[in-house]
């Protein structure tokens, strides 16, 4: 019960943050909206219940965030540069590894992140072998893609979500 309380609460703070209104219309319609996803959703959401947002939890997911962010900028200009320069190189690759994460929502957001950093999309996942098309590959080799495009995200994720 306490994952099904917690994940409406959320839903309807992330109904408030859209809305941007405490109008009681607003208010109503975003509780309910609010309450029949959580009744689908609530075992995605939080699979630690409460306990996901422990003081140790935030604290890896605000250096999740930060480490995303730098990593999102550094591949944005990696790419326009490979854009405006076409003598820089492109070595379009579909490599492939293998994460240690065993939680599904961590790999869910692994998959994620490396989609949205340019440059790499997660093409196929399957049990906990990724397919990454890279734009400009490195390396073929399984254990020196899985360090070039997820290492710093992977053991942070294994913090918050193992």
């Amino acid at each position: 019960m306490s994952r099904f309380i917690f994940t409406w609460g959320i839903l309807i703070l992330i109904w408030i943050g859209f809305t941007g209104t405490l109008n009681s219309m607003e208010l109503l319609m975003g509780t309910a909206i609010s309450f029949v996803i959580a009744i689908y959703a609530h075992r995605t959401f939080t699979h630690k219940g409460l306990g996901f947002f422990s003081p140790k939890s935030v604290a890896y997911i605000v250096k999740y965030l930060l480490v995303f962010l730098v990593e999102l900028v550094k591949s944005n200009i990696d790419v326009a540069l490979r854009v405006l320069n076409p003598k820089m190189p492109i070595n379009p690759e579909i490599v492939e590894f293998k994460t240690s994460l065993t939680s599904e929502m961590g790999r869910l957001i692994l998959a994620n992140t490396i989609t949205l950093t340019p440059g790499t999309l997660t093409v196929d996942v399957i049990d906990d072998t990724y397919y990454i098309h890279w734009l400009n590959s490195e390396t073929t080799n399984p254990e020196k893609a899985a360090q070039a495009i997820a290492g710093k995200f992977e053991p942070i994720l294994k913090e918050i979500f193992e």
